[in-house]
């Protein structure tokens, strides 16, 4: 069972419906009762930083997040990887998870929010087992990953290189949307849910 974890924000349903595709039994809640039982979580997320943030804190789910990845593997989409970091510079300083170290920027270059299909490159970690380099999904966002290297498990280019996807012991994260991005999003979904 994968848990997708509702803090009041994200695609939700989108998620879901992209792991049944992929054969996959997937439960919503933001109940910690009812996300105890699964084996893997998502944290999924659109909208801004703070506002997320704070409705996370304000059910108890940062805590319950950062305790369950010691020990569960647990994947961030879009505004969820954001999360994944300390801290975000969205509309002002905002601390994040910290389980990734590295922290939020916007975009200086180009035209933003970047909307549609772009490619990932430099892949690496069990989630891209199958993909090709050069794979193309798709992404919606202003602001974008900034850390290390060894923090990176794919990369993109939009005017600058930025890490598109980051992990860092059992957290893993992507930027781009893979419950929109066709195959490739499903083959994203399936290793997740195989690691």
């Amino acid at each position: 069972m994968i848990g997708i974890v509702d803090y009041g924000a994200g695609n939700l349903r989108s998620v879901q419906k992209a792991l049944e595709a992929i054969g996959e039994r997937a439960v919503v809640s933001g109940e910690t009762r009812a996300l105890d039982g699964c084996d893997k979580l998502i944290l999924p997320g659109v909208g801004s930083f703070g506002a997320g943030m704070a409705e996370l804190c304000a059910r108890g789910l940062d805590t319950y997040v950062k305790e369950r990845v010691r020990d569960t593997k647990l994947l961030g989409i879009c505004l969820g990887m954001q999360f994944l970091l300390e801290k975000s510079f969205e509309d002002g300083e905002y601390a994040g998870l910290g389980l990734v170290k590295g922290q939020v920027v916007r975009f200086c270059e180009g035209k933003i929010p970047q909307i549609g299909w772009n490619e990932v490159h430099d892949l690496k970690t069990p989630l891209f087992d199958g993909i090709a380099e050069g794979t193309r999904f798709y992404f919606v966002h202003s602001y974008r990953a900034d850390c290390a290297d060894r923090f990176a498990c794919a990369k993109t280019e939009y005017f600058v290189e930025y890490p598109s996807a980051v992990y860092s012991g059992n957290a893993y994260g992507v930027q781009f949307h893979p419950e929109k991005s066709g195959e490739a999003g499903l083959r994203l979904l399936k290793n997740f849910c195989a690691m």
